[in-house]
Order: structure tokens, then C-alpha cells, then sequence
């Protein structure tokens, strides 16, 4: 049985999370992904989803912070 001990760092976060990693998915044309079997994907399948989910929350913190320092 597997453990996922990954705790956010926001309470609360773990639906917009989630959401996002079904858009991401499906932006990458991998439909049915909140439905599917992930070990039927591949490792690389898997692993964009995430790689472009850590690329675009790096992308929401940067614009977050150069708007800080505009002001």
C-alpha cells in the first residue's frame, strides 16, 4: 500500500493543486488524467505533467515577486 506523506505548504492548496495538475495534463494531451491508471503511463508521461506543473508555479512566484517590487 503506498504512503503519501507530501503535506502542502499552504493549507488548503490541495484542490487548486490538483486542478492544476488536470490542466496540465491536458494541456500536454493527456485526456482522462484526473480517471486514468498513472502506472498505465509512462515514467516520462508522468513526469512532464509534473516538470511543466513546477515550471508554471516558479512562473506564478516570479510574477508575484516582480510585482512586489514595483510598487
Amino acid at each position: 500500500m503506498p504512503r503519501n506523506t507530501n503535506k502542502p505548504a499552504v493549507q488548503g492548496a490541495k484542490t487548486a493543486l490538483n486542478n492544476m495538475k488536470y490542466e496540465t495534463a491536458n494541456e500536454l494531451g493527456i485526456t482522462n488524467y484526473q480517471s486514468l491508471d498513472k502506472g498505465s503511463l509512462t515514467s516520462r508521461q508522468n513526469g512532464y505533467v509534473g516538470g511543466y506543473m513546477t515550471r508554471k508555479l516558479v512562473q506564478y512566484a516570479e510574477e508575484a515577486m516582480k510585482g512586489q517590487g514595483q510598487q
